[in-house]
């Protein structure tokens, strides 16, 4: 076997254990707790070693933002796909609805992100992080918002404040998700509520349900 074939294994089944890791980590954070989940729990869970752990990963923060870049890239691809749509337009009505319907919803996601963000509130530095992913969530989807050609509310300050207030809307629906487990009453309420922060509120041809 070649040296070329040799780095070739070793790199499939680095990204292999790394993706195991992942995967196993989630389901103890969702399961558990972040902060009641030791690196010895996740390396039990996913059949590794600690210096297989160590090999991917510095510490459970590391981890864990591996884990959020991997949702976040999620959901802003389907926050993409769905405005895309429309092309150099945007209808907001419509675009809402395409949104609501296919964004990751998902209650283990949300109670593991709802862990981490509290202890980030502890931890400044982990703070500062997570603060710059959400705010590279935010321009994507100002960026879009603004390609869009679209008269937005004078009172959101333009298509930052507009992504601001879509993420708002979206944390404050995935809390009461938390809360009561109803997913198809969250899609709806989101709907209404992009609906009503994008546009004048008038327009409910992109609603299809109600609470």
């Amino acid at each position: 076997m070649g040296v070329g074939e040799t780095t070739r294994r070793v790199t499939r089944r680095r990204v292999r254990t790394r993706a195991n890791l992942l995967d196993a980590a989630f389901a103890v954070f969702a399961a558990k707790g972040f902060g009641h989940v030791s690196i010895e729990e996740v390396c039990e869970a996913a059949g590794y070693s600690r210096g297989a752990f160590y090999s991917n990963f510095d510490s459970l923060d590391e981890l864990f933002f591996a884990l959020y870049r991997q949702r976040a890239d999620l959901i802003a691809d389907q926050v993409a796909g769905a405005l895309a749509v429309d092309g150099p337009g945007l209808d907001v009505p419509a675009a809402v609805d395409r949104v609501t319907e296919v964004l990751l919803l998902d209650r283990d996601w949300l109670l593991v992100k709802t862990d981490f963000l509290v202890h980030a509130a502890r931890d400044p530095a982990v703070a500062a992080t997570l603060l710059e992913h959400r705010a590279r969530l935010r321009a994507a989807i100002a960026d879009r918002l603004a390609r869009g050609h679209t008269a937005l509310p004078a009172v959101l300050g333009g298509t930052d404040g507009a992504a601001h207030a879509v993420v708002a809307a979206y944390d404050g629906v995935t809390t009461q998700l938390l809360l009561d487990r109803d997913i198809e009453h969250a899609r709806a309420w989101l709907g209404r509520l992009l609906t009503a922060l994008l546009t004048d509120g008038s327009d409910t041809t992109g609603q299809r349900t109600t609470a």
